[in-house]
């Protein structure tokens, strides 16, 4: 391998680090550096999930990873809720950014939440379950049963916290959306950005949970996007 890079990773709600350990594995195996860390008040953290946990705590879970472990020349990758996480990130630390790939993610707007970019939903509980699952969501249905138990509430300040950026992401030296196809999910968001150009989308013939269900796949086009 010609260059090590450093990878740097943002899983979506509900969720953790350990999402991502197969792409994780299979960039460590290509001798690049890859971090998944698990975000404040989820998983492995979830003992951290009192009331104040909100989006720029988990913006500062982020950069902090990038800060304190000397990262320059990140790939920063973010899955759907990270994508709103990942654009904080870059308003933070542009500088540190060489690339970003958002995989199935939410595009961030100014002054509007998670929850403002789901119709109809207005969460009221301070911990927000996960939505179930559904046969057909994993094209294998053991990852599917795997994911339900490891799956875990979210807190709602994550969620309801509205943004605040200036659009710094859409700066980054190199952007690449990354889109699955098994679900009616950001296709739209995916055709928008191709129309208004300096963006590389790529499109994969799997359910949202992307690096579960693809992770050779999503390895290749994350090595690309470096």
């Amino acid at each position: 391998m010609a260059e090590r890079t450093n990878f740097v990773i943002v899983h979506g709600a509900w969720t953790g680090g350990w999402s991502w350990m197969r792409v994780v594995d299979r960039l460590h195996d290509r001798g690049h550096r890859a971090f998944a860390p698990t975000l404040t008040g989820l998983c492995e953290r979830s003992h951290l999930n009192a009331v104040g946990v909100d989006l720029d705590m988990h913006i500062t879970d982020i950069v902090n990873e990038i800060v304190w472990k000397d990262l320059t020349d990140v790939v920063l990758v973010a899955h759907s809720y990270g994508g709103l996480v990942g654009a904080g990130v870059v308003e933070r630390v542009p500088e540190r950014i060489a690339s970003l790939v958002f995989v199935d993610a939410f595009i961030a707007e100014d002054d509007k939440s998670f929850a403002d970019m789901v119709p109809g939903w207005e969460p009221t509980e301070a911990l927000i379950d996960s939505p179930p699952t559904s046969p057909g969501d994993y094209l294998d249905e053991a990852d599917r049963a795997w994911v339900d138990t490891k799956a875990c509430p979210q807190p709602a300040g994550t969620m309801t916290q509205r943004m605040r950026v200036t659009g710094a992401y859409k700066k980054a030296p190199r952007k690449m959306f990354i889109v699955a196809m098994g679900w009616d999910g950001f296709q739209g968001t995916a055709e928008k950005l191709e129309r208004e150009g300096g963006w590389t989308v790529h499109r994969l013939a799997c359910g949202h949970d992307v690096p579960i269900d693809m992770p050779d796949e999503l390895t290749e086009l994350l090595v690309e996007a470096a």
